[in-house]
């Protein structure tokens, strides 16, 4: 008999990662695009201006091309947060599966979450031409606006029934969660957000203590 499916789900950027991808995007265009970007992205992490005022608006700025995606996609490895593989394998140890819910891209987290060894990656995707310019995303997805990530939270125990869901996530979107979920743990390691650690059931600074924490 299969044992009751436990879902632990991390969020990606500053959290399993150090770097916020669509940020690091946009450096690669430029330092007056950087700066615009991130300032939108703050604003948007930290509650002040809805998710989905910004999502398609960053990318429209960005333009960036599937070469783009791929090379964010080796920096979100190489400034992997550096206890989570142990703590993923402390957790799988203890009858948890990891998942990744975002509200960044998923061609770009996928390389993360296959060095991570997590199978399901919750992200938005992103759309190319035949020469890897830049056409869209998913729009319908749900992390690309707010209340998103809950809505994705509800659907997953629809599907799969877990027995138990923990989000770890360093935003308020994750935040948003904390009502469909049997824990929320804020993360601050990169950046501590006020409202964030406020609402958290607990906040830590590292996912070294994550484990411990698991119901």
């Amino acid at each position: 008999m299969a044992l009751p499916l436990k879902l632990l789900i991390l969020d990606c950027d500053s959290t399993l990662s150090a770097i916020e991808g669509v940020d690091e995007l946009a450096r690669l265009r430029g330092s007056d695009v950087f700066a615009r970007v991130e300032a939108m992205t703050h604003q948007a992490m930290d509650g002040r201006i809805s998710v989905e005022a910004v999502f398609g608006e960053r990318l429209r700025i960005i333009q960036p091309t599937r070469v783009n995606v791929s090379e964010i996609g080796r920096r979100y490895i190489e400034t992997v947060e550096p206890t989570a593989v142990a703590a993923l394998a402390a957790a799988r140890a203890a009858g948890w599966t990891p998942m990744i819910l975002s509200g960044g891209f998923r061609p770009a987290i996928r390389p993360l979450a296959d060095f991570l060894g997590i199978e399901r990656v919750e992200a938005v995707d992103l759309f190319f031409d035949a020469a890897g310019d830049y056409v869209g995303f998913d729009e319908a997805y749900p992390t690309t606006r707010s209340g998103g990530k809950p809505e994705r939270i509800r659907a997953l125990r629809t599907e799969l029934r877990p027995e138990r869901i923990v989000m770890v996530g360093d935003g308020v979107s994750d935040l948003e969660t904390a009502p469909e979920v049997d824990l929320f743990i804020g993360f601050g390691r990169y950046l501590t957000r006020a409202k964030v650690k406020a609402g958290a059931s607990v906040f830590v600074e590292t996912l070294a203590d994550v484990p411990a924490l698991l119901p």
